[in-house]
């Protein structure tokens, strides 16, 4: 005998309630991951030779504070230098000229080759290869003689070493973000008339930094805690400046403790503005896309 079913003692679709899959290993790993946290957090916090009284006497040192001042200044005077010679190394790399395109190539290996610890004690030690530096004519008379060590201090060899480690990571970054373009749109700007300069400005670079903006940011984080090499070469960065206090009193890990808060909360920083930025380029690709919609919606319309 056939059954007729009743389609309206049938629940309505908003009455139905899904039925939550157990997932007993996610119970397990969660539980796993609480316990950790309460064990490291209970450590450092009852731990007393972590010594957080004296983290937060030494916290706003005036001394600390000033090598927050270097490093924050070299990461940003740096970042600058290396997008600009970044941005044309990528060029060179990217152009029709054989001869640029190695030299662009060439350069990328050599500084992504060379650990950046490697360049800053080179430059540090220039004048041990080239005592006097000179302007003049090429195998030709010098116009201009300096002492190599009066003007390559610290803090010019740290931001020579660094700026052309970051230039070859950057140029790649910047090249991939200009290829992600597709090549169609340059032709069809092209068609319309657009110089090459106007080409690049208002139709590839917008496009393209949607793609370079974030690995660019995880690189100004890695160049921020980076400049704690250039204590090697005695910069009075932030690292420099607690080992100078603690080489003092002796509280090694709390001055540690503090630099490493300090390079906390500026990457923080960092963070929010990279995500700000994202939000911003991610915003005005949808707006672009819903005007592009409009039109096609006319277009049809007509």
């Amino acid at each position: 005998m056939t059954k007729v079913l009743n389609v309206d003692a049938l629940p309505e679709p908003s009455v139905l309630k899904r039925a939550k899959r157990r997932r007993p290993g996610l119970l397990v790993a969660n539980a796993i991951v609480l316990v950790l946290a309460a064990m490291a957090v209970t450590t450092i916090f009852t731990n007393p030779r972590f010594e957080w009284e004296t983290v937060g006497k030494y916290f706003f040192e005036i001394r600390v504070m000033k090598g927050i001042g270097v490093s924050i200044g070299m990461t940003a005077a740096t970042m600058v230098l290396s997008l600009v010679c970044g941005t044309l190394v990528a060029l060179m790399r990217m152009g029709g000229s054989r001869l640029m395109s190695t030299v662009a190539a060439a350069f990328i290996w050599v500084f992504r080759s060379i650990p950046m610890l490697v360049q800053l004690l080179f430059w540090y030690n220039l004048a041990a290869l080239f005592p006097t530096l000179s302007l003049g004519i090429p195998w030709g008379p010098r116009f201009v003689t300096f002492d190599s060590n009066s003007v390559i201090g610290p803090l010019t060899a740290a931001i020579i070493g660094l700026t052309l480690h970051e230039t070859a990571y950057i140029a790649e970054l910047i090249r991939s973000g200009l290829l992600a373009v597709p090549d169609g749109q340059r032709q069809a700007a092209s068609a319309l008339g657009l110089t090459p300069a106007q080409i690049f400005f208002r139709i590839t670079l917008p496009q393209a930094l949607r793609v370079i903006v974030p690995p660019m940011g995880n690189e100004l984080i890695s160049l921020l805690k980076a400049t704690s090499l250039v204590s090697v070469i005695t910069l009075a960065d932030l690292l420099y400046s607690v080992q100078l206090i603690y080489a003092k009193n002796f509280q090694t890990v709390p001055l540690l403790i503090v630099a490493a808060i300090w390079y906390m909360i500026i990457t923080g920083v960092i963070t929010l503005l990279q995500q700000r930025l994202e939000r911003r380029l991610g915003r005005h690709t949808l707006i672009s896309a819903d005007k592009a919609g409009k039109v096609k919606r006319i277009e049809h319309s007509v």
